[in-house]
């Protein structure tokens, strides 16, 4: 039987939807139908939800409810159409840190975006530039100036996280794809020599791969399982050679790439990325 969920806010969601889709990966054995319903920002909104739940409810297909609603009365109202089976963020959060911080909160929806560096939204944005400029070796020349530099076969992950540091971190994050002139010898590509300190590698299941490739090149030798076997075998020497981090992608998701690879840099540098 699949429990649908409901996700509810009156910004983006993107709090509570994490931290649901968390909680509810600890129950594998269960199967989740999840709906967002973000930018729930009126009174006729939440109502027009908070009915639906009712409905739902009488029908004895109550969902699971995870909101981040920072309006009291909001929060009540959906307290009284969920039961139990609400789980309010900011309910869950908020008075204990009150009571450690000696003050009472002051909700303001979307003051999560507020918080911390008042430049970050910037950083991001010229990140994010610089990794779409340094996509795929396309340029090299500004390898100074990123944070990281992520390596690898192609297909193996190196341009959604680049972005993904980009957005989330303010990381500069340029990609350099190894290809077969490259894995021909143990050598670092002469582009990337003066830079050992900022390449992190990626790398990947050659029959994961050999999946993936085959979604975008059929029957090609790109995507043949030899090459994919191939590719990955000597990319993984050189790798070892050069006692290069190497994180592998076959069944991780982006967002855990990306804590890998900021822990890295922590670790070289001491402090976190800014």
């Amino acid at each position: 039987m699949t429990t649908r969920v409901f996700i509810l806010s009156d910004h983006t969601g993107i709090t509570a939807g994490s931290i649901a889709r968390a909680l509810l990966a600890q129950f594998p054995h269960q199967s989740f139908e999840l709906e967002e319903h973000p930018f729930l920002d009126s009174r006729d909104k939440v109502e027009t939800i908070a009915r639906e739940i009712e409905r739902l409810g009488a029908a004895h297909q109550p969902p699971l409810v995870f909101s981040s609603f920072v309006n009291p009365e909001v929060r009540e109202r959906l307290k009284a159409a969920c039961g139990k089976r609400l789980f309010d963020i900011f309910e869950a959060f908020t008075p204990p840190l009150e009571r450690l911080l000696g003050e009472s909160a002051s909700p303001v929806t979307g003051q999560l975006h507020g918080i911390g560096n008042a430049g970050s939204y910037t950083a991001r944005i010229k990140a994010l530039d610089y990794a779409m400029v340094h996509d795929d070796g396309s340029i090299t020349k500004n390898y100074a100036k990123a944070d990281v530099i992520l390596i690898g076969v192609s297909r193996s992950g190196k341009t959604p996280t680049c972005l993904y540091l980009a957005l989330h971190n303010g990381l500069q994050a340029a990609n350099y794809p190894l290809v077969d002139e490259d894995l021909e010898t143990t050598q670092l590509p002469a582009v990337l020599r003066d830079y050992r300190q900022k390449l992190v590698a990626l790398t990947i299941d050659p029959k994961q791969l050999h999946r993936i490739r085959q979604q975008r090149r059929p029957g090609s030798r790109y995507a043949s399982p030899e090459q994919c076997e191939w590719e990955v075998h000597q990319a993984e020497n050189l790798f070892r050679k050069h006692h290069i981090p190497v994180i592998d992608t076959t069944a991780i998701s982006i967002e855990e790439i990306a804590v890998h690879i900021t822990a890295e840099i922590m670790g070289r540098t001491g402090a976190p990325p800014s």
